[in-house]
């Protein structure tokens, strides 16, 4: 499925865990295309959402036209078929990942910028004593003498950090929302906030005897909010009765005292 990386909490599991979690708006997405081995060479579905650009190209516009979609889907993402049958406008929700599963999370990285090699390849540096005044962060020797004379390809050296497609793999579903679109994974995921994701089904077999956090519902917590204000309402009645009653004591008290 495809999502929107919103950003990072902490929830208690059943058992009482503490775990560090992202919060990932996953779906809806909607089926906008089906590739066949027939007429494409390979099996796939095509999935849209609600991402990115408002205003779509003329090209985008046609596609979901053809597909009889009138959501503005400007993210697309093709997925391998797993075997189930879908349809063109289906509705694919957050529900399809339960807790305790394992996905695989991709989204791209943070830009760096370009960086030197100490913090892109977390190399030492050089020596601080020596009269080494200027070469506390430099690379050092980066290649052999006469064999092979020349320096290899791929050698780890300064240049762009960052903003490349990566994968964080088996990541654990600590809570799946489907009421609110949300899928909670445990630790970190590629991308800064609002950063599209896609997410699939992990290798790892899912936790047994896993017992998922529960979250109040904005409606309980209203109830909760409200209780302690009846609560004080109440005691403010029952201290206005003891009072009117013990007013009530003492005139009777001032009365008897009076006919004697």
């Amino acid at each position: 499925m495809i999502g929107r990386k919103l950003g990072m909490m902490r929830l208690y599991d059943g058992a009482g865990r503490a775990r560090a979690v992202t919060v990932i708006e996953l779906g809806p997405n909607r089926v906008t295309q089906l590739r066949t081995p027939e007429r494409d060479g390979y099996a796939a579905v095509q999935l849209g959402f609600e991402a990115g650009r408002k205003r779509l190209t003329r090209a985008q516009r046609g596609h979901l036209r053809r597909a009889r979609i009138d959501a503005p889907l400007g993210v697309l993402r093709e997925f391998p078929a797993n075997g189930d049958a879908a349809e063109v406008g289906e509705v694919v929700t957050v529900d399809t990942f339960s807790a305790g599963a394992y996905v695989n999370v991709t989204g791209v990285s943070k830009g760096r910028g370009f960086a030197g090699g100490v913090k892109r390849w977390n190399f030492r540096g050089g020596p601080k004593t020596h009269g080494q005044s200027d070469r506390h962060r430099a690379p050092g020797s980066v290649g052999a003498g006469t064999t092979p004379g020349k320096v290899w390809r791929g050698q780890h050296m300064a240049g762009h950090m960052g903003a490349r497609t990566t994968t964080v793999m088996n990541v654990l579903v600590v809570l799946s929302d489907p009421a609110r679109n949300l899928l909670f994974v445990e630790g970190s995921v590629p991308g800064p906030n609002t950063a599209v994701v896609t997410v699939m089904p992990g290798r790892r077999a899912p936790l047994k005897q896993y017992t998922p956090p529960t979250l109040v519902a904005p409606a309980e917590l209203e109830l909760h909010a409200a209780a302690p204000v009846a609560a004080e309402d109440e005691l403010a009645e029952e201290m206005a009765d003891d009072a009117s009653a013990d007013d009530i004591a003492a005139d009777d008290a001032n009365d008897g005292e009076a006919r004697e």
